[in-house]
């Protein structure tokens, strides 16, 4: 495999501000595998990087025989999603919340190294390491590419991430949710146009998770990735169309969503553990692929923790400010792994005044239509422990008294329990009354226990455990 060079950064930023960077420090702390040559892209990817996930970052030399290689698992781990912003874990949500709410300008240049070499002659599988997830994906997908749009009236583009199969040299099938791409596409097509677009692969983890920030239309994610920086994000424009793409990315996939097209696309193996159902959806046909002197394809693997937890963190933080603006007492928000990363939101309080946790119940299902169940707990209990909410639910709520059941309301359409996207949401307010005498919900607690030095009073039993039982004399 070619060198890869390495990318230049300040000596104060953050890991994650360079994908090259980011590999190097995962190296350095014995988080990067590297997988031999020749791991089939169909399947074989995608279950080592499964099993690495949350453990090891995989970097797979030549796949399939290709001789670009892939990476996965870049963000499999909350606490590396905290590495890789150069804060503490505690912190995540407030750094991110500080760069959604004051975004820095992108800055254009006029050579990128996305664009060392430029493909006008497409064929998706030869040029590209396109892998084969889960055992019914309708085919290969790119799942790591920034799909970036741009507004057609203001010029203000959006950045998201949807899945993109890979349907014949040229053309790729689109799953496009109620979003800005799709409120965007749908102004263009209304016109008979088609809509330009450029998907990019590899990028570095700041600007990934920039990309998963919920913000209003006309918001441009690559602002808040700049934030994430500590300083404008590099773009260059695209030599197809107006698209600007991070300069500093691998490759560049450019295309246009066409007008009054729909093909068949699906299944996909999806974040809620099942496959996204086939049917006719979008479909961009591709210009041109630009990329990087030996570029690397990052994948994500349908349904891992990568994917999961990609889209659940900054959301969290964009959740948190939504409600924090209504609601003062809100203190902290969590999307729990077993609603995968989307569904289960729990949100700690600081309770004030009785109904409250009902008020807060009811923002939080306004803030996103993937939101289904909502548990509201007061400060004393840990959001991040399951079995801390679970425990409060248990012995403070009362279904005739705290539930909280909105019917046919807006959901996911990933979600297979609702109908094409329709279902009910659930709230359930596990706080304790404001009037209840003083022991009924107190915590019971050992004193003393946190304080204990365990190395100091204990060590492992030996062999000579039951002679031990005499006492000394």
């Amino acid at each position: 495999m070619p060198t890869l060079p390495s990318d230049t950064t300040r000596p104060d930023s953050p890991p994650g501000t360079s994908l090259r960077g980011w590999l190097d420090h995962l190296q350095q702390s014995g988080r990067l595998s590297v997988i031999r040559p020749g791991t089939d892209l169909r399947f074989q990817v995608a279950a080592i990087a499964n099993r690495l996930d949350s453990h090891s970052a995989s970097l797979f030399l030549e796949p399939g025989g290709h001789p670009i290689p892939v990476i996965s698992g870049l963000l499999s781990d909350r606490g590396w999603m905290a590495e890789a912003m150069g804060v503490a874990p505690a912190d995540v949500l407030a750094r991110f919340q500080d760069a959604s709410l004051n975004p820095i300008a992108w800055r254009e240049v006029d050579e990128a190294p996305c664009q060392d070499v430029v493909h006008r002659e497409v064929d998706l599988l030869k040029q590209l390491p396109i892998p084969t997830h889960n055992e019914h994906d309708s085919g290969a997908y790119i799942t790591a590419g920034l799909l970036i749009s741009r507004n057609p009236r203001t010029g203000v583009q959006n950045v998201s991430i949807h899945r993109l199969q890979v349907s014949s040299a040229n053309r790729l099938g689109a799953l496009l949710l109620p979003r800005h791409t799709l409120a965007y596409f749908q102004e263009t097509e209304s016109a008979g146009e088609d809509l330009e677009v450029a998907v990019v692969v590899g990028n570095d983890p700041l600007t990934l998770m920039a990309s998963q920030a919920i913000v209003p239309l006309d918001h441009d994610e690559l602002e808040i990735a700049g934030a994430l920086h500590g300083e404008p994000l590099k773009v260059a424009q695209c030599v197809t169309n107006r698209i600007r793409v991070p300069a500093d990315a691998e490759i560049v996939i450019e295309g246009r969503l066409l007008a009054h097209t729909r093909e068949q696309e699906g299944p996909f193996g999806e974040f809620p553990q099942y496959y996204g159902e086939r049917a006719e959806r979008h479909v961009i046909e591709v210009d041109a692929i630009t990329h990087r002197q030996a570029p690397m394809f990052h994948t994500i693997v349908g349904g891992g923790l990568e994917h999961l937890l990609l889209g659940g963190i900054p959301r969290e933080a964009t959740m948190l400010a939504h409600l924090q603006r209504s609601f003062p007492s809100v203190r902290d928000v969590h999307l729990a792994r077993g609603g995968v990363c989307r569904y289960h939101l729990y949100v700690q309080i600081d309770k004030r005044s009785e109904g409250e946790g009902k008020n807060v119940i009811l923002g939080a299902l306004g803030g996103h239509y993937d939101i289904k169940h909502v548990v509201v707990v007061d400060t004393d209990v840990n959001i991040h422990d399951p079995n801390e909410v679970e425990w409060a639910v248990a012995t403070r709520f009362q279904a005739d008294r705290d539930l909280v059941l909105v019917h046919d309301s807006q959901g996911s359409k990933l979600d297979p329990s609702t109908r094409d996207g329709v279902g009910s949401k659930m709230g359930f307010d596990a706080t304790v009354p404001l009037d209840a005498p003083t022991m009924r919900f107190k915590r019971i607690r050992v004193p003393g226990e946190q304080d204990v030095d365990l190395a100091a009073v204990s060590e492992p039993a030996g062999d000579d455990w039951q002679h031990r039982l005499a006492p000394s004399r």
